[in-house]
């Protein structure tokens, strides 16, 4: 079984005798490789070109062969750019929209969902480039951000600590917030069929501000447009759910039609394999924190972890969020040999 076969197995919950092993936001700032070419080209260049973005996305499974699959290069924010709301990156860091939603007028503006695959190409491009390479021989994913996440950004005019815009649109103004988020779900539509269409073997959808909301709002503030994109997308094809900070949700996460579950460092992996039906997979979830402490805490952290698990099945090795740029390559190593070599 290759490293492709090991992942969509595990994705349709069939037994194996290790789980496999990939790790969020692979092409990170913590390989030197990737700062190498970064100081070469800005993030954004590498994003919009194919070339590049095939590169970074393949530097860690040169590195790191045991990871069983890629996950490509890119941004959540393209969706927004497409959409006529450019992003970049502040100087004392996050991100920075272009300008702000704040009225009707500016989301009519926006761009109609068919014209994100032709605005977007160039994540196809990178896609095909990247199923060639890999020969089939590890799994190819595609991503995303959810609408709820994308209309963060849009409304809050980029990142936020307190989330205030775009909580007073979804409670003072909510025809305004559903004609944004229909726009959004509609161009996520698309833009995954054109994953998919591109090679993709999976989609993750990234649900990063879903816990920012009352629990009692979550359903319509972000999941009913994350359940209408997955039963827009082909019937089974394997769409991977991560929701930081949902870990009380997680069973309505469960009708949402996602075929594997990602969860956040601070969710019991054992209860929730307990809550969570059988034919849904479970993808998680050391700290990424533990990546900068040493390979002999990883060993022993990863080791419990995978331990909590055995005898279960549908459950994709990986971090609760997202690499840092302060992991240590060291570190990375003993994580992969400690994945790849459990029993």
């Amino acid at each position: 079984m290759n490293s492709r076969e090991r992942f969509l197995s595990a994705c349709a919950c069939q037994p194996l005798e290790r789980p496999p092993l990939w790790v969020m936001r692979q092409a990170g700032r913590y390989l030197p490789e990737y700062r190498e070419l970064k100081a070469k080209s800005s993030f954004l260049e590498m994003v919009r070109t194919p070339a590049l973005a095939a590169e970074v996305t393949l530097q860690p499974l040169r590195r790191f062969p045991g990871i069983d699959a890629a996950i490509l290069f890119s941004d959540i924010l393209v969706i927004p750019e497409a959409l006529g709301q450019p992003y970049a990156f502040r100087d004392t860091g996050g991100i920075a929209m272009q300008f702000a939603l704040s009225s009707r007028a500016q989301v009519e503006q926006l761009a109609p969902a068919h014209a994100v695959p032709e605005r977007l190409h160039y994540v196809a491009d990178a896609l095909r480039l990247l199923k060639q390479e890999l020969g089939g021989q590890r799994a190819l994913l595609g991503f995303g951000g959810s609408p709820w996440t994308l209309a963060t950004y849009m409304v809050e005019g980029g990142s936020s600590d307190e989330f205030e815009r775009i909580k007073l649109l979804f409670y003072t103004d909510r025809p305004l917030f559903e004609a944004l988020l229909e726009r959004l779900t509609e161009s996520l539509i698309a833009y995954f069929k054109m994953q998919i269409a591109a090679g993709a073997d999976a989609i993750q959808i990234f649900d990063s501000w879903g816990g920012i909301i009352a629990g009692a709002d979550y359903e319509a503030a972000s999941l009913r447009w994350i359940r209408q994109i997955i039963a827009a997308l082909p019937r089974e094809f394997p769409v991977i759910l991560y929701a930081k900070g949902t870990g009380s949700h997680l069973i309505d996460q469960t009708f949402t039609g996602a075929r594997v579950l990602s969860v956040d460092w601070t969710v019991d992996l054992r209860a929730a394999r307990a809550a969570v039906p059988k034919t849904i997979a479970l993808q998680g979830n050391l700290d990424p924190v533990l990546m900068q402490t040493t390979p002999e805490i990883v060993r022993r952290e990863s080791s419990r972890l995978l331990e909590t698990m055995r005898g279960e099945t549908g459950h994709i090795f990986n971090l609760g969020h997202g690499i840092t740029p302060q992991a240590r390559i060291a570190c990375m190593e003993a994580l992969v040999d400690t994945v790849t070599g459990w029993r």
